[in-house]
């Protein structure tokens, strides 16, 4: 049978079993928990101590000054400071999940503290009232608080990673509570922190909605103390009379009552798991209540911590540190006195085989149907053992049964099928629970001091205990869980690289460079320039340098170059990569950083840097990219610029109506011209930026004379023009004069204008000035274009080109004289076109018909 020793340690509350192994005798030296304030974290985390400044305690041979220390569950001092914080009294002090210590002060000021105990800044203060009235206790929950002033009002910090404090609603009780309760945010229906308050003779729940009186008979008579269960379902209370109550957190029954010896309120009281509940007097025994049966009494002889866990509660006290929890039910079917369980059998032939006793083929047979459920038994006890004793024999309890479970399976498909049990399944279930308890057998070691249980560390997470060893320095063995477990190293090198820098300013930079590449190469992907960043940040931008240039990833090396001020290198790196906007990110920095000779020295040997800049800077800075052009002698280019604003200038409707915006437009022109004639090959450039100007100032005059602003920006021709139509002769000819503009475009622009004023007169006189240089088909389509047949007439006649001639007839509607005409000029093509025009004229369709067969019988087509 199983070896009874094992659960002679058990004790037996109703009809579940409870033990308490010893997790560690503790390695500090005079530590007294009651003359000191202590904070545990749950999960096997740190141990926070500062002596109590609320008692009266004799001194030996420490120091006044009181110290505020860290310590791991197993005793090891891990930090300390001394305490100089000022805002009175310490009220409150808890650790939040992610191993922050939070100390709250009278005055409401709120400290924190990381495992290193350094203080981290900024301080958060609870509100004006708060520092008036007083923080008299606290009330802790995993990353919240909720704080009762000496007025009685309640303040809360629903979450300690925004630190944002807020009032709840007050109660209206004249007297303080008696004692409260929280129920997480992630327990209630509507999201937010719900406090249970013990006032008077009953039970208020405080949110910062409201106020509301627990009704029912469950609350009968004043409350001393509460407690919410770890799943936030259940509730215990301790009333005025000596009553431990459970209800669930709705008050709807009684779970448990039991009356106990003493009317005073415990000084702890705290849950065991879901199963039963803990209370705590000084002087007297510890007391385990369950729901049905006789209570559990243990004896201590020295002041005690209760510290509650997911699966049970962590017993503190000056001299070890032990761990009170429900038997799970695999073990108690192995271990139980007398079990015969299948387990219990397996566990027993094992003793059997290693005596060699043919005994264990007995055990096996009485079992054979049983076996995998034997073995899964036994994998789940081991999972729950602290011994490593013990879990290596139930481990090779579970591994001798699973090599005769083959056979036995291949008789039980069946039921294997059903189940879901297979030899593989088992042996891979083994395998899996070893690598579980290697994890955990070695951060419970004593010098690590982290005493998990495989439920705690199920529910913690791997990724959460590697963060927590990183952040105690422990990165070997976190690096060595990483890899053990399958999981990324890359945080822990990280983490160790910075705290080696951090830790080594005494190593020169260059082999400190070496000692971090040689970790770093490890890990694929990482983040070099994150190391660098944090090299730069601790006042070593030598070393930062050095390590980006290890960063493949240009995106993570630009940013970090111009942080530590290698702007060179970072322009160079961005180039590289080719990324616009890499490139643009560092122009800008410099651009702001640096002069601007010195920055345009920067970018002028570099063509992309230089070219991105020049289209930003053509868009937005005009001035800055003159200066750059002068800087590096491209005069036209600034020249180039200067017309574009004269452009961009003239865009404004004040510009166009002789304002004094006008004159600043010519003198960018004349600005660009003179850069122009500086180059020998934009002569072309240089003349046309003059003629422009000189065009400016005399459409400028005109609109002042005018009084009409119609001139400015036309062209030449249409100054010419517009001066014609509005009877400005002498000014068209100074235009026609200044810009020499020659006699056939003068003759074209002259006639247009006079045919659009209809001045007929002037324009006859103009054409008998003398021989037009453009003949006369400009006056007869002038003419006909304003639909004035008579006045064509006047010009088609003197037309020299027969074959116009005809068309102008043509186009008037004369067809005999268009015949007459095309005869003349011996064209039947001619004749053959004119006749389409006079289609629907049947005579004149006849007469072009009479005269192209005339023509084409003397032997011209």
């Amino acid at each position: 049978m199983a070896n009874v020793s094992v659960a002679a340690e058990w004790q037996l509350l109703y009809n579940r079993y409870y033990r308490k192994p010893e997790l560690y005798p503790m390695r500090w030296k005079n530590i007294d928990l009651s003359r000191n304030k202590v904070a545990c974290a749950p999960f096997g985390g740190p141990i926070a101590v500062i002596r109590d400044d609320s008692k009266i305690v004799q001194l030996y041979s420490e120091s006044a000054l009181r110290k505020l220390r860290i310590f791991t569950s197993s005793g090891v001092l891990i930090s300390d400071t001394v305490w100089k914080n000022p805002g009175g009294r310490l009220i409150g002090m808890s650790w939040t999940d992610d191993q922050t210590l939070i100390c709250i002060v009278q005055d409401g000021t709120v400290y924190r503290y990381n495992i290193h105990a350094e203080l981290i800044e900024p301080n958060v203060t609870l509100g004006k009232e708060c520092f008036e009235q007083n923080v008299v206790e606290c009330v802790f929950w995993g990353n919240g608080v909720v704080c009762l002033t000496e007025g009685g009002l309640l303040f809360c910090i629903p979450d300690f990673k925004v630190m944002s404090p807020c009032q709840l609603a007050e109660t209206g009780a004249e007297d303080l509570p008696n004692c409260m309760a929280v129920i997480e945010p992630k327990y209630t229906v509507s999201g937010n922190v719900e406090v249970l308050v013990g006032i008077g003779d009953g039970i208020l729940i405080v949110d910062e909605d409201g106020v509301q009186r627990v009704e029912g008979e469950v609350v009968q008579g004043p409350v001393q103390k509460m407690v919410v269960s770890w799943d936030g379902k259940y509730l215990a209370i301790f009333t005025h009379d000596g009553r431990i109550l459970v209800t669930d957190i709705n008050f709807k029954g009684v779970l448990l009552e039991y009356n106990c010896e003493s009317a005073l309120p415990p000084e702890q009281l705290a849950w065991c798991g879901l199963d039963s509940v803990l209370l705590y007097w000084d002087d007297t025994p510890l007391l385990m209540v369950g729901p049905r049966g006789d209570p559990v009494h243990y004896f201590y002889d020295e002041p005690l911590l209760l510290i509650p866990e997911c699966d049970g509660v962590r017993i503190l006290s000056n001299t070890s540190l032990e761990f009170l929890q429900r038997v799970p039910d695999s073990t108690v079917s192995i271990f139980k006195i007398g079990s015969t369980s299948p387990a219990a059998l397996l566990y027993d032939a094992l003793d059997h085989f290693d005596r060699r006793s043919a005994k264990a083929d007995e055990n096996l047979r009485l079992i054979q149907k049983s076996l995998p459920e034997a073995v899964e038994a036994c994998i789940d006890a081991a999972g729950h053992e602290f011994d490593i004793s013990r879990q290596r024999t139930l481990l090779r309890a579970a591994s001798y049964g699973q090599a005769f479970c083959s056979s036995t399976l291949a008789l039980m498909h069946v039921f294997v099928i059903i189940v879901g049990f297979g030899s593989n399944f088992l042996r891979d279930r083994i395998q899996e629970m070893c690598k579980t308890l290697r994890v955990l057998n070695a951060v419970c070691d004593p010098e690590i001091g982290i005493p998990l249980s495989i439920n705690q560390y199920k529910l913690l997470t791997p990724s959460v205990l590697i963060a927590r060893l990183i952040n105690a320095l422990r990165h070997l063995l976190a690096l060595r869980i990483s890899e053990y477990v399958g999981m990324n190293q890359e945080v822990v090198i990280m983490h160790w690289a910075c705290s080696k820098i951090t830790a080594s300013s005494a190593i020169p930079d260059a082999t400190l460079l070496e000692i971090l590449l040689d970790k770093l190469k490890l890990c694929r992907g990482i983040s070099y320039a994150a190391v660098a960043a944090h090299a730069d940040k601790n006042g070593r931008r030598k070393l930062a340098a050095m390590l980006i240039e290890h960063e493949p990833r240009s995106s993570k090396q630009v940013p970090l170059l111009l942080s530590i001020g290698e702007e060179d290198a970072a322009l160079m790196k961005a180039t590289e990569s080719g990324d616009t906007d890499l490139v643009y990110l560092v122009l800008f920095h410099i651009w702001q950083k640096k002069q601007p000779l010195e920055f345009f020295g920067m970018i002028q040997a570099r063509p992309l840097p230089r070219d991105l800049f020049i289209s930003y800077a053509r868009c937005y800075k005009h001035e800055f990219l003159k200066d750059f052009f002068l800087s590096t002698g491209q005069l036209q280019e600034v020249a180039f610029l200067l017309w574009k604003e004269s452009w961009e200038l003239g865009k404004n409707p004040m510009a166009s109506k002789g304002s004094p915006l006008h004159g600043p437009r010519i003198k960018l022109i004349d600005k660009a011209q003179h850069l122009f004639a500086e180059t020998k090959e934009h002569t072309f450039e240089s003349k046309a930026a003059e003629e422009h100007a000189k065009l400016l100032r005399i459409q400028h005059e005109l609109e002042v004379s005018t009084k009409q602003a119609i001139f400015v920006d036309s062209s030449i021709s249409d100054t010419i023009r517009t001066c014609i139509v509005l009877g400005n002769h002498r000014a068209a000819m100074k235009v026609k004069t200044e810009f020499k503009v020659s006699e056939k475009r003068w003759y074209w622009l002259k006639v247009f204008a006079l045919a659009t004023t209809r001045d007929w007169d002037a324009l006859e006189k103009f054409s008998k000035e003398k021989r037009p240089p453009i003949g006369y088909r400009p006056f007869v389509e002038a003419c006909i274009d304003a639909d004035e047949k008579g006045e064509a007439l006047k010009y088609i006649p003197k037309l020299a080109d027969l074959r116009e001639r005809a068309e102008a007839y043509a186009r008037i509607g004369m067809a005999k004289e268009a015949a007459d005409a095309a005869s003349q000029a011996k064209d039947g093509e001619l004749l053959g076109r004119l006749k389409l025009t006079f289609q629907q004229n049947a005579a004149a369709s006849s007469l072009f018909d009479t005269l192209r067969d005339r023509l084409s019988f003397q032997g011209v087509s």
